[in-house]
């Protein structure tokens, strides 16, 4: 029988993989027969990741998500070395916290640069790449993920910069999701609650620690393996007829219709 869930033969590029949610996807899709093109800013860190996993599945791209240039070559360079792309997910991000009237111009712009502007950029790149094969008669099309946040539906005290790109973002997988549909490429947003990585420890921390369980009905973290196991469902042929939607990954910590 064959499993629900694989990435045989399949590319995916996933930004910000040097940690966390990112890391324990390369891992994921490499286990489901894979390959990745591993991003992320910091060359030490990603390296080091990556070398636990087959040299023959991986392809490591160092640098901003912010500079289009990037995105542009390494997709060029990820077609050519594996043929093609077929899924991506912009993963990479970061945390500038101010309250709103302390917020300052830099602050703002490094979080909406991260999370919004190089989103657009990797999702362009990819984008380009999964409607030129389409229109050369590839029916596979592709999986576009943009991990925004539940900040992004509530808001998130302390965080208007985050809360905005991550709003963002679910403006944009809806508008890649009806533009794209008919070349069979599907454009989700996953919107985790709190995951067990290094840019969730303030929140995790003893200050906050207790407020934030309470508001989760299932009364725990998400380790981050657990976390991207939706992301390997909508890569796959598993989420073959979804498209556009927001997909909350967050114990219950926001419930809406």
């Amino acid at each position: 029988m064959n499993p629900l869930v694989t990435l045989q033969d399949r590319t995916v590029v996933v930004t910000g993989a040097g940690q966390g949610i990112g890391k324990a996807l390369a891992e994921l899709i490499v286990r489901l027969d894979g390959r990745v093109v591993a991003v992320d800013m910091n060359g030490e860190t990603l390296r080091s990741t990556m070398a636990e996993l087959p040299a023959d599945r991986v392809m490591t791209v160092v640098g901003s998500v912010t500079d289009a240039a990037l995105a542009t070559r390494a997709v060029d360079e990820a077609v050519e070395r594996f043929g093609a792309l077929h899924g991506l997910v912009n993963n990479a991000g970061i945390t500038r916290p101010a309250m709103i009237e302390k917020m300052t111009d830099q602050q703002w712009k490094d979080v909406i640069d991260v999370h919004l502007t190089g989103s657009f950029y990797w999702l362009q790149a990819v984008g380009r790449h999964m409607v030129a094969r389409s229109r050369g008669g590839d029916t596979r099309g592709g999986s576009i993920i943009n991990i925004s946040s539940d900040a992004g539906r509530k808001g998130s005290i302390g965080q208007i910069n985050y809360a905005a790109a991550k709003a963002g973002l679910l403006g944009m997988t809806m508008t890649a999701a009806r533009e794209w549909g008919r070349y069979n490429i599907r454009t989700n947003s996953i919107c985790f609650g709190v995951v067990e990585t290094p840019m969730t420890e303030v929140v995790r921390g003893e200050k906050f620690k207790d407020g934030m369980l309470a508001q989760i009905p299932l009364g725990r973290w998400s380790t981050a393996e657990e976390a991207v196991r939706m992301l390997a469902f909508l890569l796959s042929d598993a989420g073959s007829y979804m498209t556009g939607q927001h997909i909350g990954v967050n114990g219950g910590f926001h419930i809406s219709l």
